[in-house]
């Protein structure tokens, strides 16, 4: 992947609004895989009572690293649009650590790109949640 890809991809990931509001930072991206770090913010809080992280916030997470695989991959076009995307909860983040998105595309065609993700928190060999989907490969004219 050129290092003009990889900007684009990085520049256009750290611009969505969403991510910025809940606090996602790109750790890497490169060549159809992307790692996205969330922290812990009291506002992402879906459950008072037990102080879990929404699962909204963490299904937004995996769906930003897998759109951000897709753009890193070698076959890529200009932008992409999830398509399908089935999350899997194993179980919920805890509280107070950071959840980090591990997506890999790993098939594209001309005009779809699958891929899959992991969600985990560093609390557990159990991941909070696993994801597969599909997306728009937006080639243009």
């Amino acid at each position: 992947m050129t290092d003009q890809r990889t900007k684009i991809a990085r520049q256009f990931i750290e611009a969505i609004p969403h991510s910025r509001d809940l606090g996602m930072a790109l750790t890497s991206i490169g060549a159809g895989a992307a790692t996205i770090t969330m922290p812990y913010l009291e506002k992402l809080i879906g459950d008072p009572s037990t102080g879990v992280i929404h699962g909204g916030a963490v299904s937004a997470l995996m769906d930003t690293c897998a759109g951000a695989a897709v753009m890193s991959h070698p076959e890529a076009g200009f932008a992409t649009a999830t398509l399908d995307l089935r999350i899997d909860y194993m179980r919920s983040a805890k509280p107070h650590h950071t959840v980090t998105a591990h997506a890999e595309c790993y098939h594209m065609t001309r005009s779809v790109a699958f891929v899959r993700a992991t969600a985990t928190d560093g609390s557990s060999d159990t991941p909070v949640a696993t994801a597969s989907g599909a997306f728009t490969v937006e080639r243009g004219a």
